[in-house]
């Protein structure tokens, strides 16, 4: 397992035809990549009291959230997960929320890396593009 630093955490939903983003204030969280079989990762979000109810509502409607995040430092690319609330824990004045989910962006990299690898191996141009759409 791999522990990084959360930095930042946006809850993305859809409403009807729009994009709506919620980002939370964090005080402070942590995202684990478990390095399992599902390539599941943990996110822990700890945040004033005051988003309890928010979370509490999400969590009660059992469905798949997105959420996108900035790991180790505000400069770095915001990562989407899909995931689902598998804990809301009230600490004081604090919330603590527990998310379980999946990369998104882990598709980007898999392609990328296949790319590489027949670019390493001499392919380009036209010989290259064959390649790409028998591997993919």
């Amino acid at each position: 397992m791999k522990t990084f630093k959360l930095k930042k955490l946006e809850i993305i939903d859809h409403i009807s035809d729009d994009i709506l983003q919620t980002n939370i204030p964090l005080k402070d969280g942590l995202i684990i990549n478990r390095e399992d079989e599902q390539n599941r990762w943990i996110l822990e979000a700890y945040m004033d009291h005051s988003h309890l109810e928010f979370f509490k509502k999400l969590e009660s409607e059992d469905k798949e959230i997105m959420v996108q995040v900035k790991i180790t430092k505000e400069s770095n690319e915001p990562a989407t997960f899909i995931t689902s609330i598998i804990g809301v824990n009230e600490i004081g004045a604090h919330v603590n929320v527990l998310f379980m989910g999946t990369i998104v962006d882990q598709q980007k990299h898999k392609i990328e890396e296949k790319l590489t690898a027949l670019i390493e191996e001499g392919y380009q141009g036209e010989e290259l593009l064959k390649k790409v759409k028998e591997v993919m």
